[in-house]
């Protein structure tokens, strides 16, 4: 039985599409900026914003280098390895989480920051990747060095002012930050912007990952975001900000009849850097003809990634 947020199964567009360019081919085509008098930060392209909500990503830079930081997105296909620990592959958890730690070491060797903006992958540099592979010196240094934006904005950049943007908004903190980074700092950071946060209690938003889009979750997934998150959402004021800086809790909340488009933190405080009203941008979904060419893409990407896998795996020493 196939998932029921898939067009087949209920004719509605209940699945992402992929930008028509990545937010590392946008970084890696734009002008350096002069800004960095604050120093280096690496923004951590994770795959839901580099290839599902590149404006986010684009969104951060600007932030980044509105606040003083000179910013470094890595170029090369990298992945937290997160996919592998929720399904069990632990294995090969390890060794793709070995070819990242090894891409950034030369930045956590130098004391650089490490800049997360999906939770769930924020969180497994910060959790999961020292309890997957302790005494390794530079994963500890991912831990230590890995921070959110709102973290890097309250605590490491002295003397930085976000803009004021004002109004209302209601936050839904993504399960995993609010297991291991908390919502402390997105708050302190939205207060002085002068934006009246009301942060709900809602648990889950019933997505959880790729759950709510397995065959058989379906009614689960939706129960949950119907306990708290979905009816506070609808009853809302019309012009209060909806806070997801999770991608799927962005995504449940789209898909749960509320009428929202909820946004991330880093596109809130774009548009207050230009003093305009928040508009964020999506993906528009693929013409017929785009879904041959989007599935070469996705096989390209996890023959990609399988081939990384491999390599790092016989770097290790003792292996073949």
């Amino acid at each position: 039985m196939p998932s029921q947020r898939w067009p087949a199964s209920t004719g509605t567009a209940g699945y992402r599409c992929l930008a028509r360019q990545s937010l590392q081919a946008w970084h890696a085509g734009r002008r350096p900026s002069l800004a960095g008098l604050r120093g280096q930060v690496v923004l951590w392209p994770d795959t839901f914003t580099n290839h599902l909500a590149p404006a986010i990503g684009q969104a951060a830079v600007e932030v980044l280098e509105a606040a003083g930081w000179q910013v470094i997105v890595p170029g090369r296909p990298l992945c937290c390895g997160l996919t592998w620990i929720s399904t069990g592959q632990l294995g090969t958890a390890r060794r793709v989480l070995r070819r990242t730690v090894n891409a950034l070491a030369p930045y956590l060797r130098q004391g650089t920051k490490i800049v997360g903006l999906e939770p769930s992958c924020t969180a497994v540099f910060r959790s999961d990747a020292r309890e997957l592979m302790p005494g390794d010196r530079d994963v500890q240094r991912l831990g230590e060095q890995t921070v959110t934006l709102a973290e890097l904005l309250c605590h490491h950049s002295d003397g930085w002012q976000p803009p004021q943007v004002g109004g209302q908004a209601i936050a839904q903190p993504h399960c995993h930050q609010h297991a291991i980074m908390r919502y402390a700092a997105d708050q302190a950071l939205l207060s002085a912007a002068g934006v009246d946060v009301k942060v709900l209690d809602a648990g889950c938003c019933g997505l959880a990952g790729n759950f709510g889009f397995e065959a058989g979750h379906y009614e689960v997934s939706m129960a949950c975001g119907e306990r708290v998150l979905l009816p506070a959402l609808r009853e809302a004021p019309s012009d209060a900000l909806v806070l997801a800086d999770g991608f799927s809790c962005r995504t449940q909340i789209e898909h749960g009849g509320t009428g929202r488009i909820p946004v991330h933190l880093a596109e809130v405080l774009a548009a207050g850097l230009h003093r305009q009203p928040m508009r964020p941008s999506r993906p528009a979904p693929p013409a017929r003809g785009d879904y041959l060419r989007l599935a070469g893409l996705a096989v390209a990407a996890a023959a990609a990634s399988s081939a990384g896998a491999t390599a790092a795996r016989r770097a290790l020493p003792g292996r073949p």
